[in-house]
C-alpha cells in the first residue's frame, strides 16, 4: 500500500513542498526575526525568554539540529548520541545552562511516540539539566511540534518529569560599557513560508504534512539539506545581525558551523592560507584533508568572506555524518565554536574558534 500511495502522492507531495517553502525572501525573514526579537524584549512569554548574561561566571552551551529519531535507517542521530552523551555528562558536571535551540526532535519524518521510546538516554541526560533550572529548550521547524500540538506539554513533562515550556527565541541580557546589549537566539527557519506562517499552515505542518511524509517517506528539500538555500538562509542572517541596532545573533538550522559570521570551511581557508605563508607543511596537510571531508558537507565559500563583521553564528548540528557535533559555548568571557568527535572511543571536545565577548560587544556598538 506505502509502494502505491508513494508512486501516486509523491509528485504531488514535492509540488506542494516547493510551493510553501520558497526560497527565503530577505525581507520576510528580517521580518519575522525583528518581530520576534521585539516580543521578547517585551516580555511575551509566549514567544521567548530573556536570560541574564554575567560575562564573568555564567555559562551557556548551545546545540540545536540533534533530528533525533526512531533509531532506524533514516536516523541522522544515531552516529551521534555517543559524542552527544558525552558532551551534556561534561556541561552537567561543569554547571552549564544548556540551550537546545531547535530540530531536537525530527518530528517530521517521524512520530512523538518513537522518538521518545527511542531516545530515553538522551532525555535522561538533558532531565538533569531541567532538574536544576538549567535548561531552555527552542522550537524549530522540524519540532514544530512542541509550539502547536495541544498535548505537547503532557509529552514534554514525561520526557522530563516537570513542565517544560518551549520558545521561539531567547535573549541573552547583558551589559558593556554600562550599555545595555543583548545576544539573541532563535532556531533560524524564521521567514519560511513552509514552518513559520500562520497558526493553520503551523498546525497542517505538523499534524498532517509531517505524518503524511513520514508515512511515505518523502524527504523534500528543506534549507537544512539544500547548499544553495543554507547558503543563502546564512547570509539573510548575516544581513540582519549587521543591521544597525540589532544584536549579535545565533541560529541553528542550515548545519553550517557558522563563528564570527564565517562559517567553519571559510576559517579553514583562512588558515590555510596563513600555513602556506608560513609553509607549514604538516599544518597544510591537514588542513588540506579537512576542507576535503567538510566539502561534503557544506560547499560553499563566499566572495567576500575576509571582510565580513563577526556579527552572526551558528552552532553547526549534531547530526554529521560521522558522528561529529558542534555547538557554541559561551564560557570565561569567552564564545567558542566547539566540536566533540570521537578518538579511539573516547569523545573529546575541540575549540575549533573562540574570541572574547568583550570584542563581539564592541563590535555590536559600532
Amino acid at each position: 500500500m506505502r509502494r502505491f500511495l508513494q508512486t501516486i502522492l509523491t509528485k504531488p507531495v514535492l509540488w506542494l513542498a516547493n510551493k510553501f517553502s520558497s526560497s527565503p525572501d530577505m525581507k520576510r525573514v528580517h521580518d519575522a526575526l525583528s518581530k520576534l526579537y521585539d516580543a521578547v524584549l517585551k516580555g511575551d512569554t509566549r514567544k521567548g525568554i530573556v536570560l541574564p548574561l554575567d560575562v564573568t561566571k555564567d555559562r551557556y552551551i548551545i546545540f540545536s539540529d540533534q533530528h533525533k529519531g526512531a533509531k532506524d535507517g533514516s536516523d541522522d542521530f544515531r552516529t551521534a548520541e555517543p559524542n552527544y552523551l558525552a558532551a551534556m555528562e561534561y556541561y552537567y558536571n561543569e554547571g552549564f545552562h544548556f540551550i537546545s535551540l531547535g530540530d531536537c526532535e525530527e518530528l517530521w519524518e517521524n512520530l512523538i511516540w518513537p522518538v521518545m521510546s527511542k531516545n530515553k538516554p538522551t532525555a535522561e541526560a538533558e532531565k538533569k539539566f531541567v532538574a536544576q533550572n538549567r535548561f531552555t529548550k527552542v522550537f524549530g521547524n522540524h519540532d514544530l511540534f512542541w509550539a502547536n500540538d495541544p498535548f505537547a506539554s503532557l509529552y514534554l513533562k514525561n520526557m522530563y518529569d516537570e513542565a517544560v515550556k518551549v520558545y521561539e527565541g531567547a535573549v541573552l541580557q547583558t551589559s558593556y560599557e554600562g550599555k545595555e546589549t543583548n545576544i539573541f537566539l532563535t532556531h533560524g527557519h524564521q521567514g519560511d513560508g513552509q514552518s513559520d506562517g500562520n497558526p493553520l499552515s503551523a498546525w497542517i505542518v505538523s499534524r498532517i504534512w509531517a505524518p503524511l511524509q513520514s508515512y511515505l517517506r518523502i524527504n523534500p528539500n528543506t534549507p537544512a539539506y539544500k547548499t544553495e538555500m543554507k547558503t543563502l538562509h546564512n547570509r539573510f542572517m548575516y544581513e540582519w545581525s549587521k543591521e544597525q541596532n540589532n544584536p549579535p545573533l545565533i541560529t541553528g538550522h542550515t548545519h553550517q558551523p557558522v563563528f564570527a559570521s564565517l562559517t567553519h570551511l571559510e576559517r579553514l581557508y583562512k588558515s590555510l592560507i596563513t600555513a602556506e605563508m608560513q609553509n607549514n607543511i604538516p599544518e597544510i596537510n591537514r588542513l588540506k584533508n579537512e576542507i576535503g571531508f567538510r566539502q561534503k558537507e557544506y560547499d560553499y565559500v563566499a566572495a567576500n568572506y575576509r571582510e565580513m563583521k563577526p556579527y552572526y553564528f551558528n552552532t553547526g548540528c549534531c547530526c554529521f555524518s560521522d558522528g561529529d557535533i558542534t555547538g557554541i559555548e559561551i564560557a570565561e568571557g569567552m564564545i567558542r565554536l566547539i566540536k566533540w568527535n570521537e578518538e579511539n572511543g573516547v569523545s573529546k571536545r575541540m575549540v575549533l574558534e573562540e574570541m572574547s565577548l568583550k570584542d563581539l560587544l564592541m563590535e555590536s556598538f559600532e
